[in-house]
């Protein structure tokens, strides 16, 4: 049987189901025992069923809803009333192996790995609240597979803070074949409450109120006279410190400001190349941390070669003292980020902050795409990589006067530092971002590169399967 026809079939008995009038004043149970809260020597009466079926026709990790309104619903929200006995029917869509939990209820289905093979979770809704039902198989949450469950009116939205995650396209124009120059550079250093993760929020440090700061791009020779201003709402003094910069502390010994200054240095660019820059007040790492960091390009003389996009993404980590995924607003651990314990790692800012459409690359097959790459840090290198593309060639280190690596899977980018990678697309689809420590994609370090464009079989061809999250 095919899963098509297995929804089918169980949409048609769900639906069949749904028109029995038993269904809302209880149905009595199959004699099965279900993996119920507590131990109950009577079969229960369900208030209300939904039925779940894994992956369905999809080819993701997910679950699909069967019948009634949820029906074809991808990880469909579920609701219930306060006191309301909730029966889950689990389905096996997929052939592999699934269950489905709601740890607030302590129930667990059985894991099941047989195509057609199902299993039932009952439990009395017992509190009002937002619940969330999840696969526990390691990974598949992570990958998609969880909904809500609403018992009562809907919880309040989770805190909402300011948008801090810069758009990777939004970076300067190539400086390209000019004369040395001097450029004006203004930053601010601003304190922000932004969107760390659905639902959560936490005090942002920043350069220009967005992570990672600006990309500044001049060239070799110029004279770059920093504008470097507290914003007079800070709680703490910050600085700045350009790695491109030749000079004690990078520029921060001219920099370090309380609030509502404004500090004036320059410095000259002595070496081509791509840079960090960061905030050097104490404690260092707490501002890198929270967000203050970015990087300068230094062009070489005549430029770089023109490519069809170009991309700015900087990578860091996040210490809470709350765990990961909490709701609300989280604080600092200034203990956790000595132990080198983040709860979150992210691109740009924020978990998750580069896959949604309007912040997501985008890009056309046969077009060349250039990433600026860094890494804030305070701690963590990353092992960067595009999950099907290789890069062509890779600037190791940042260094654009060396000649660049080539055909290279994954590259290493220390805290502090930079690399500039270009490559070639030739297969439309969706190419995921990822530091290859892939544990921390499960900490919100994943980011999407959206190709269009017409496919080539001749590179690539298969039939979609099931199941791998990419």
């Amino acid at each position: 049987m095919t899963r098509k026809t297995l929804l089918t079939l169980v949409t048609a008995l769900a639906l069949t189901a749904a028109t029995l009038p038993t269904l809302t004043t209880g149905l009595t149970l199959a004699e099965t025992p279900d993996h119920t809260t507590g131990m109950q020597a009577e079969p229960v009466s369900a208030t209300v069923e939904y039925t779940l079926l894994t992956g369905g026709d999809t080819g993701q990790l997910v679950f699909v809803g069967v019948g009634g309104d949820i029906d074809g619903v991808v990880n469909p929200t579920l609701t219930a009333n306060p006191g309301d006995v909730v029966k889950i029917t689990l389905i096996n869509g997929d052939g592999m192996l699934h269950d489905v939990a709601i740890d607030e209820f302590d129930v667990k289905t059985k894991q099941i790995a047989t195509m057609d093979e199902q299993d039932s979770i009952t439990f009395t809704a017992s509190q009002p609240g937002e619940y969330v039902y999840y696969c526990s198989v390691p990974g598949h949450r992570q990958a998609g597979m969880w909904g809500k469950l609403i018992v009562g009116a809907p919880a309040a939205a989770g805190a909402t803070g300011a948008d801090i995650v810069l758009n990777p396209s939004d970076l300067p124009a190539p400086v390209g074949d000019r004369d040395p120059q001097a450029v004006q550079v203004d930053l601010v250093a601003e304190e922000v409450v932004g969107q760390l993760a659905d639902g959560t929020t936490m005090t942002y440090f920043t350069f220009n109120g967005q992570i990672p700061g600006p990309m500044l791009r001049v060239r070799v020779g110029d004279t770059v006279e920093v504008h470097l201003s507290n914003a007079t709402n800070s709680q703490f003094p910050h600085s700045i410190d350009f790695h491109a910069a030749t000079g004690p502390g990078g520029g921060a010994v001219y920099s370090n400001i309380n609030p509502g200054e404004t500090a004036v240095f320059s410095f000259k660019t002595l070496s081509p190349g791509l840079f960090v820059y960061h905030c050097a007040t104490p404690s260092v790492a707490h501002h890198i941390a929270s967000g203050m960091y970015g990087m300068i390009l230094v062009e070489p003389e005549g430029g770089l070669e023109p490519v069809d996009r170009e991309f700015y993404v900087m990578q860091g980590e996040i210490y809470t003292e709350e765990a990961y995924g909490t709701q609300g607003y989280v604080h600092f651990d200034h203990d956790k980020m000595l132990a080198e314990a983040p709860e979150y790692f992210v691109f740009n800012g924020a978990a998750a902050g580069l896959t949604a459409d309007d912040k997501a690359m985008h890009a056309n097959v046969g077009e060349t795409v250039r990433i600026f790459f860094g890494v804030g840090g305070p701690n963590f290198t990353s092992s960067f990589h595009v999950i099907g593309e290789i890069m062509d060639r890779v600037y190791d280190q940042g260094s654009l006067t060396s000649a660049p690596l080539t055909n290279v899977q994954t590259t290493l980018v220390p805290p502090g530092g930079a690399t500039m990678v270009e490559f070639s697309l030739n297969v439309p689809g969706r190419y995921i971002m990822v530091d290859h420590a892939l544990s921390r994609l499960e900490r919100g370090l994943v980011a999407y590169l959206m190709v269009d464009g017409d496919p080539d079989p001749t590179i690539f061809d298969g039939e979609l399967t099931t199941g791998s999250g990419h």
